[in-house]
């Protein structure tokens, strides 16, 4: 895994998760990773898949290596992420999924639940989310019949 201090991350959110998004960003700038923010910008009322597309698109392409979506329950931005190719969105409420979710689904999307969850929590969710690797093996096969042709 690379060291999450060489890390390119995308962060998006809606108005629900704005103020938990900031709180991620200040904590990964703070670990050193290059942030891309994809909005939004306030906690005006917005549309979560105008962001979450955003931030799949630049997982799907590779611009960023891992991202984190956030809305008020994180289904929204979850079932958005997922439609994109090569992405794996995982909704995580403790860090013990956030570590599954890496180690078995290798995903690369994690969904916080803003309106669920304490701001710390998220942040060791984060830690956990990005410093944990793929475990492979008999994974590997399942993760590989994910994408549809």
């Amino acid at each position: 895994m690379t060291p999450i201090n060489l890390m390119s991350i995308g962060v998006a959110s809606d108005h629900a998760g704005y103020e938990l998004k900031t709180k991620v960003i200040k904590h990964l700038e703070s670990k050193g990773c290059v942030v891309h923010d994809f909005g939004t910008d306030s906690a005006e009322s917005v549309d979560y898949p105008d962001y979450a597309h955003k931030l799949a698109s630049a997982v799907e392409s590779g611009s960023c290596q891992f991202g984190i979506a956030i809305c008020g329950s994180g289904n929204g931005v979850n079932m958005t992420v997922n439609h994109h190719r090569k992405v794996r969105g995982a909704l995580c409420w403790t860090p013990e999924i956030a570590a599954l979710a890496r180690q078995h689904n290798d995903a690369n999307i994690i969904s916080l639940p803003a309106r669920f969850i304490e701001a710390s929590i998220a942040l060791q969710m984060v830690d956990v989310f990005l410093s944990t690797d793929f475990e492979g093996g008999r994974h590997q096969r399942r993760v590989e019949k994910i994408d549809l042709a």
